[in-house]
Formats: C-alpha cells, structure tokens, sequence
C-alpha cells in the first residue's frame, strides 16, 4: 500500500508539473502578462482623446501633395519634426537619404482628333518624359499587355505612334512579371521612336469614374518617354474606335521636368525610449510622401497620422515600455520602398536589436488583419493579443507577406514585417488619384486604427519575452521563396540572397 502511494503522489507530482511546463510555454495575453494597465490606458488616450483626424486636416490642407524630393515633401519632413517634438516624442530627427533622381509634373493635355472631336483627360505617370514642346500628334495602336515578348521583338511598328496598351486573350505571366517586363517595353518603345504610351496602371485601365491615377513604373525607374493614364471612359472608346477599324489620332502634350542630378530627401525619427532594455527596437511606421494629384489622405496620411496618433496616445498614457518604440515616417516609398531600404542600411549595425516593424498603407478602412510577413513562428504568440482587441475590432492573424510597403524590407532583414491589413473597398478609387482627399477619411476609423497601432506597438515592446529576433539570410530566403514571393523580387532588383534557400535545408 506504502509504495502505491508512493507512486500515486509521485504521479500526481509529475503530472502538476506537465501541466506548469505546458502553461509556461502557453503565449500569454495582456491579461497575463502585465501590459493590460498600460494597453487599457492607452485605448482610453486613443479612443478619447484622439488627434489623429486634427493631424490629417493639417497635413491634407496645410502640406498638401508630398512628392518625393520637391520642396512640398521638404515642408511635410518639417511638419513631421515639429509634430514629433510637440507629442514629447524623444531623439527627434530627420535621417537623411538621397533619391537617384528627381522629377516634376508639368502639363499633361490630350484631345481626339479622329475619328470624333473632343478633349481626353490625361495624367502623367511619375518619372517619366516628355513629348516636344509643342506637342505630338499621330495615330493610336495598341500593344497587348499580355504578349510583351511579341511586342517588344517587333517594336519597330510603333515608330511614329502613340501606343495604347489593352491586355489581349490571356496572361502568360503573373501580374508583377508583367508589371516589370512593362518597364522593358516602354524602353524598347522609345528606343524604336513611339512618340508616347497610353497605359499608366502597369498598362491596365483607370479604376474609378472619370479618373486617373498616377505613380512609379517601377522601383526607382524612370522613363524617358512620357507615359500617360487616361481615364477608363475616354480610353474604353479609344478601344471601342480601334476594334471596329477606326483610325484614331490624337494630339498629345506632356511636359515633366527631371532633376540634373540625386535629390536628398529624409525619414523622420522619434522614439519613447525603453525603460529595461532601451537597446531593442520596435519600428512604428507609415510613408510621409504622396503623389501629387490631391492631398494624399488615404495614401499614405492615414498611416502616416496614425503612427503619430499611436505616439501621441502612448505618451499620454504616462506609461513607459521595456523596449524603446521608434516612429518612424518614411519617405520614398512610391519611388520604390527608397526610405525604409535606407533606414535598413543607416540601422545595419543594430538590425540585431530590432524586434520588427508595423505598418499601416492600406487606405482609408478598419484594420482586418494582422499580416506578419512570413513569420508564421509568431502566429501563437498574436491569438490572445487579438483576442483581447476583440471589444475593440474582431481582427485576424496570418504570415502574409506585403512586399510593395514599407514592411518589405524589415521582411527581407529577417524580422517580421507586420503589415496592418484593411477593409478599404473605396482605396481602389482614391489612391494615387484627385480623390485622394481628406472628404474619403472617417475620423472614427482613423482614431480607431490609430489606437490599434498604439496597442500593438506597447504590448509587443513591454511583454516579458523579446516577440522576434532576425532570422538568418538563409532561413528567410527560403522562407520567401516558399512563399512564392522570388519572382517578383528579382524582377524588382530586390532580392539580397542570391542563391540562398534554393535548395531545401535541414538547418534552422
């Protein structure tokens, strides 16, 4: 009997401790692990007290468009320092960098000469060139998007031409190959004399009634010859002309200035400094810069006056994380991710203390997921954070990755990329366009992803355990060519591995 008893509590005992060991590596929410005061404080800042619609009208009414290196972009890096310094954020300052070129819009006219009579609504895309002075006129064809190896080896028929692309039959190749080998083309275009191209959005129509849209034809790429979007009305009956056998003339004058040499530009910088371990680093960031024909609020003012809402609410909050928040506004980021690949190069030598960053550019909607770059190791340690949001928003989690923002290149260092994914049906509309307005913001939206930002960036610098270190090149090579995301980084000059994770590996 003594020895059954003996092995009884000897089995309770063992059994006691299994469970300790299992609850000790169960992730703990914010209820256990002692940053719900400071989130609960937090959530009230940024729920009650919110200034981030304040900052969006200054930024949208005051600055204005954003241009990377012009003297608008210079006024908003100003406005971004004095923002900063006046939330009480510490260690402010600009971090400059310097673009390869800069470029600024002129005219952009079009009217049609044949086979009716009447204007077309044109704007230039960005970083590219200009027709003569006076103009162009001459005869549309089109170019199939879909076949641009075809099109490229017999070039030489749009000398004399204006081309207007229309994506014919079916793609070969995934839509960022097309998008870059759209690049090749227009090169080839303009080597073989086309006098100007029709097809901004990567050579697909305009979203949206009567509007265009403009941005970058690449990463850091510019194009001598000028490049236009039009809108989807005009261009669907340039289209409707030349399928019935029309011939279609336009007239065309498009006037963009380049800069003689690189422009400087900067990223802006202010941290709440840890209170255990000031040396590890969270990132908070957004873009500052925009395109130029509206305002730019939902590209990117909303995440840029979240990230300093989020400062604004934690400082007030009074509480102070282990690890040091840094808020970061970035610029160049519609030239190419420019500004935070070089925060990753300025920062190289503490890459090793960074636990991440956060981003939010996904327009004007709620916060719906979580997306953590390819990390899926992290995905136990967000469910209980979300969990305890769910009074706030029911929001998700998953390892996506969002390679055309500012997380991309955290993703490419190894770290986790969190980007804030949103519910933003209308941004297909406002991006990059003249509706691009502080009218398509609502200011109970913006206050409550600005306090999700806050939340999220407290709680993953405060918790007891460090959330992510750097992963190896090598481990996050393959992880990104499992995820399928190769392609489109090489094609964009952005791949670092060369031929790292190409083939499998039993090392972590």
């Amino acid at each position: 009997m003594k020895n059954y008893l003996l092995g009884l509590l000897l089995g309770l005992t063992l059994s006691a401790i299994a469970v300790q060991a299992n609850d000790a590596a169960k992730p703990k929410g914010p209820d256990e692990d002692g940053t719900l005061p400071a989130l609960v404080k937090i959530a009230g800042e940024g729920t009650m007290d919110s200034h981030a619609f304040e900052y969006l009208t200054e930024l949208s009414d005051e600055v204005g468009a954003r241009v990377t290196g012009t003297p608008s972009a210079q006024k908003s890096i100003d406005w971004g320092l004095a923002k900063m310094k006046a939330i009480g954020l510490q260690n402010v300052r600009a971090e400059k960098w310097t673009m390869w070129k800069g470029w600024t819009r002129g005219k952009a006219e079009a009217e049609l000469l044949e086979p009716l009579h009447h204007p077309l609504a044109i704007d230039a895309m960005g970083w590219t060139g200009s027709t003569p002075a006076n103009g162009v006129e001459a005869e549309v064809i089109t170019a199939n998007l879909f076949d641009l190896d075809e099109e490229i080896r017999t070039v030489g028929k749009f000398r004399g031409k204006i081309v207007l692309m229309s994506p014919k039959g079916n793609p070969k190749k995934g839509f960022d190959a097309i998008f870059a080998q759209f690049g090749d083309f227009l090169r080839a275009a303009h080597r073989a004399g086309a006098f100007a191209v029709i097809g901004g959005q990567g050579g697909f129509k305009a979203e949206g009634m009567h509007l265009t849209h403009t941005g970058i034809l690449g990463f850091a790429a510019d194009f001598a010859i000028p490049v236009v979007d039009m809108t989807r009305e005009d261009q669907g009956q340039l289209e409707r002309f030349l399928e019935a056998g029309k011939t279609v003339r336009v007239r065309m004058n498009v006037q963009n200035t380049f800069s003689n040499g690189p422009v400087d530009s900067a990223n802006v910088v202010g941290e709440i400094p840890g209170r255990e371990h000031p040396e590890e680093l969270f990132v908070v960031g957004a873009h500052l810069d925009s395109w130029d024909l509206s305002e730019g609020a939902t590209d990117n003012g909303t995440g840029s006056t979240s990230v300093l809402a989020a400062a604004d609410a934690i400082v007030k909050s009074g509480f102070r994380p282990r690890r040091t928040i840094r808020f970061v506004l970035f610029t160049g980021e519609e030239q190419g991710l420019l500004g935070s690949l070089a925060y990753i190069k300025q920062h190289e030598s503490e890459m090793k203390n960074h636990l991440g960053d956060v981003v939010l550019d996904l327009g004007q909607g709620p916060i719906k997921e979580f997306q953590l770059g390819g990390r899926s190791d992290l995905l136990p340690a967000f469910e209980p954070f979300l969990r305890a949001l769910a009074n706030i928003r029911e929001i998700q989690v998953s390892d996506k990755i969002e390679i055309e923002t500012d997380t991309a290149p955290f993703t490419l260092a190894g770290l986790p990329g969190i980007n804030l994914d949103q519910d933003s049906p209308d941004y297909k509309y406002t991006y990059h366009s003249a509706a691009d307005a502080l009218e398509a913001v609502k200011p109970d939206v913006l206050a409550q992803n600005a306090t999700i930002m806050a939340m999220t960036a407290f709680w993953i610098a405060d918790r007891p355990e460090r959330l992510a270190s750097p992963w190896p090149a090598e481990k996050t090579a393959r992880m990104l060519r499992e995820k399928g995301e190769y392609d489109t980084l090489k094609a964009f000059g952005l791949w670092p591995f060369g031929d790292l994770g190409a083939e499998p590996s039993t090392t972590n």
